[in-house]
């Protein structure tokens, strides 16, 4: 190896851990109903991201979305699973409130799964018309930088690069709430949710 490839590689890995170094996180607490809230950053200017190389999975068990919460990143793609002993329909009738974006994925039986790739970010509220008490939600990040609560409303969003960004939170059954955050290591966003 000539020395100006080893200064080259030299300079790549000390670039890589200066990016490392300069991650930080997002903490805080989301005021809101009982269960889980999300909360994850808007975008990362000049950034794009790529999608998890494996479908993350969506199952349909005792007649239930499970999750009933699913965090995904845009554009990756949500396998759902029927694993009940009952034909089950999945649709959504938006996303974000856009009934352009709305999808019926049809009816399918034991043991099947059915694939689609979210490339629209927000809020996927899931349905079926086989059996109407089941519902279920998808949100889709327009980052990787995102966080469930726990059952107190307690988050933690790391590995941030420095900057400033638009955070939101969401709960099932509140407005959402978005709000300026910059990131200089670490940074705190506390977030009060209204119905």
């Amino acid at each position: 190896m000539s020395i100006t490839s080893k200064l080259l590689t030299t300079l790549a890995v000390l670039s890589a851990t200066a990016a490392l170094l300069s991650a930080g996180e997002i903490s805080g607490k989301v005021t809101a109903g009982k269960g889980a809230s999300v909360v994850y950053v808007e975008a990362v200017a000049g950034k794009t991201f790529p999608v998890p190389d494996k479908p993350l999975q969506m199952d349909q068990k005792s007649l239930l979305f499970q999750p009933h919460l699913l965090v995904v990143p845009v554009g990756a793609t949500v396998e759902f699973l029927n694993s009940d002993k009952v034909a089950h329909n999945i649709f959504w009738p938006a996303i974000n409130g856009n009934k352009k974006l709305g999808h019926n994925m049809g009816t399918w039986p034991t043991g099947e799964k059915r694939a689609f790739k979210f490339e629209t970010t927000g809020i996927v509220p899931l349905l079926c018309n086989v059996h109407p008490e089941m519902s279920g939600y998808i949100i889709v990040s327009p980052t990787p930088f995102y966080a469930e609560s726990d059952a107190a409303g307690a988050f933690r969003i790391t590995n941030v690069p420095d900057g400033t960004y638009t955070v939101t939170a969401w709960h099932e059954g509140y407005k959402t709430q978005s709000k300026p955050v910059t990131v200089s290591g670490s940074a705190t966003a506390d977030f009060t949710l209204a119905k």
